[in-house]
């Protein structure tokens, strides 16, 4: 078996970068129909350690094109451990039979952070990793380098293309529920979460594993968890909680970046930064000039499951900016989220709600990422 680079555009190329003309990209998009863009915007999470074809995910990825899945470990609706993690050898041909179901490759994506959020735990062979935290304490770019390392080609030789991290959040508030009691910040200090995403980055492009950078607009300040319901941050964030957003993405860094499920009256009076496009679109694209894939946090988080109904979450997230709708599957449950999502965006499309223009964006952005991916197929 071997890697193969997969070439969805005619373009030049590397883990650094890519060169290739709009011309090329807008081609893509014309021949694509619409089902195909739409399913190229959605990353969901799934039950099973093996593929079946009975199981939604086939269908998903056949009928739907399906962009991307998120593996886990443990399935929080169940509270069990069984969900897609078992082994070595069986994520590997867990992975290979994703890919070998999908026309275009699988975004095949997991939080593997290290520390505390880690999918890929020691007890089930996987390498022993450290939290950002510890990282960022001890400073010394070489040990960060070093864990790194182990981290991504264990990845790589799983056939996983896409690691939900690094953290990049600010450690402003230790007691936060979801970032600094967790340790998944590597420092309070801006500078020193920059060289240290930088290198844990780089050590992931080594192993042709792509990043997302995460939480944006900068989670590290907030005081309760958004996975429960909305949090605010209006009078704890602080601007420089963009400076790594603006250093990397300036360094050319940044592959991807999620975005955080927190509400700022002073971004927008009416939307968390997922639905926000004075966040996305204004902050992140127009100021910062970040011109990769954006994917948005878990839309089935209580932040957004329990104040907007899917079909506005929806329309917001897309309107705002963002091109990949995650569903993690692991708070609720529902195995035809991808063709409910689906034919939402649709009837979007329809009601003149969201332009095909807009679609074409998102493809043509997803489409230039998945570019660089490395996939592993039988």
């Amino acid at each position: 078996m071997k890697r193969t680079i997969i070439l969805l555009i005619v373009c030049i190329t590397n883990l650094t970068g890519i060169g290739c003309s709009q011309d090329n990209t807008s081609q893509e998009a014309e021949k694509a129909s619409l089902d195909q863009k739409i399913g190229q915007m959605l990353n969901i999470g799934f039950r099973g350690m093996a593929i079946a074809d009975t199981n939604h995910i086939v269908r998903d990825i056949r009928q739907y094109h399906l962009g991307g899945v998120t593996l886990f470990d443990y399935d929080v609706p169940l509270d069990t451990a069984a969900r897609n993690i078992g082994s070595l050898q069986q994520v590997k041909k867990l992975t290979q039979d994703l890919q070998s179901r999908a026309q275009t490759p699988l975004v095949i994506a997991i939080d593997q952070e290290g520390g505390k959020v880690a999918r890929l735990k020691p007890e089930r062979g996987f390498p022993n990793s450290v939290s950002a935290q510890y990282l960022g304490t001890l400073n010394n770019i070489d040990s960060t380098r070093y864990y790194t390392q182990k981290m991504s080609q264990s990845l790589s030789n799983l056939g996983i293309n896409v690691n939900l991290a690094p953290v990049v959040d600010l450690n402003t508030n230790p007691q936060n529920p979801v970032i600094g009691s967790l340790e998944r910040s590597f420092s309070a200090d801006p500078q020193t979460v920059v060289r240290h995403a930088t290198a844990y980055i780089n050590m992931l492009h080594k192993f042709n594993v792509l990043s997302v950078l995460k939480h944006f607009p900068g989670h590290g300040s907030s005081k309760k968890d958004s996975h429960l319901g909305v949090v605010d941050v209006t009078e704890t964030w602080e601007q420089k909680e963009l400076i790594p957003y603006r250093e990397l993405i300036n360094s050319g860094t940044a592959d991807m970046i999620m975005t955080a499920h927190i509400f700022n009256a002073r971004w927008d009076s009416t939307y968390p930064a997922t639905l926000s496009k004075a966040v996305i679109t204004g902050m992140l694209r127009e100021e910062l000039g970040f011109e990769g894939v954006v994917m948005s946090d878990d839309l089935m988080m209580g932040a957004i499951r329990e104040e907007y109904g899917l079909k506005t979450a929806i329309n917001q997230a897309i309107l705002a900016g963002v091109d990949v709708l995650s569903f993690a599957n692991n708070s609720v449950y529902d195995p035809d989220i991808v063709p409910k999502a689906h034919n939402i965006i649709k009837e979007l499309i329809e009601e003149g709600q969201i332009s095909r223009n807009r679609i074409d964006d998102s493809y043509q952005r997803i489409m230039k990422m998945k570019s660089r991916l490395s996939t592993k197929r039988n």
